[in-house]
């Protein structure tokens, strides 16, 4: 027996189908050809495999046989050929760096929207501070950084030429609070009342400023824990060992025992999303994952 793969689907058609028009619309071919394909089917089978009759066609039990296997082998050349497919398929990787708190709130949508749209795209990820994504861009080391910024938000690193930087998305800071404790039940607290409160701050640095502590507060912040890793942050708000100021988007995945409260008495505190890439033509994957990053947002 000799079935071309052709033959087995018209096979496969005229059962689901019930008849030869129907399964000739499907498949985009002449009713006279699929008589064709199935008389030759039959000389090939050497059995009667369809019962013409008034109402349609009805496979014989020969022709339930052969679909039975039909749709075995009709599988693996659909999987055979999505993995040539696949294996011949242009690859694209794409170096992207995050600010810290990305990787919890954007990083997942990202990726998940890739998975869908661009699966031949391969991303790896890094962190880091708007400073050191500049510098890592510039370096070359990643092809996208998705940075934040404060008023009057110019996260520039002041070289030629200007790298392509796009706002995104415009988030408030919030207070991040135990759940217990002085302000249990609150949905907002008055900046006088943070003036003594234990702050937990990631370490500043010369070119990034004091992170965790609400901006402006009037003398010195009493810091009681430094870290930048967010997990320690958030697990020292739930224990109650201090408070720490977190984006708006953040709300989302915060750990039980952590509540996102709103300052009042001054001025909301807006953080701002951005993209940033070198300057002229992107590549195609470029272009995808700055698709994907403004979608999930």
């Amino acid at each position: 027996m000799d079935f071309s793969s052709t033959a087995l689907r018209v096979l496969r058609q005229v059962a689901d189908s019930g008849s030869f028009t129907a399964a000739a619309s499907q498949l985009g071919y002449t009713q006279s050809a699929i008589s064709r394909q199935a008389a030759a089917l039959e000389r090939s089978a050497g059995a009667v495999l369809f019962e013409r009759r008034s109402d349609g066609v009805r496979l014989t039990p020969a022709g339930l046989t052969l679909l039975r296997h039909a749709r075995t082998i009709l599988e693996s050349v659909a999987a055979a050929e999505q993995e040539i497919t696949a294996s011949a398929a242009p690859t694209a990787l794409v170096r992207l760096g995050m600010f810290p708190s990305a990787g919890a709130v954007l990083l997942p949508g990202v990726l998940a929207r890739l998975a869908t749209a661009a699966p031949h795209i391969t991303v790896t990820t890094r962190e880091g501070t708007t400073p050191a994504l500049l510098r890592a861009l510039r370096a070359g080391s990643i092809d996208i950084a998705v940075l934040t910024s404060r008023p009057p938000h110019r996260p520039s690193d002041g070289e030629s030429p200007r790298l392509h930087i796009e706002p995104v998305e415009d988030t408030e800071l919030l207070l991040g609070a135990p759940t217990t404790g002085l302000f249990a039940g609150r949905t907002a607290v008055h900046v006088d009342e943070l003036v003594d409160a234990p702050w937990i701050a990631a370490p500043s640095t010369s070119t990034e400023p004091l992170l965790g502590v609400w901006p402006g507060l009037p003398g010195r912040p009493r810091i009681v824990h430094t870290t930048r890793d967010w997990l320690t942050k958030l697990q020292l708000v739930a224990g109650g060992f201090g408070v720490t100021t977190i984006p708006s988007r953040m709300s989302a995945v915060l750990p039980p025992g952590v509540s996102a409260l709103r300052v009042q008495g001054v001025p909301q505190e807006v953080r701002r999303i951005l993209t940033a890439r070198l300057p002229g033509r992107p590549e195609p994957g470029i272009t995808e994952v700055l698709r994907a990053v403004t979608s999930a947002l």
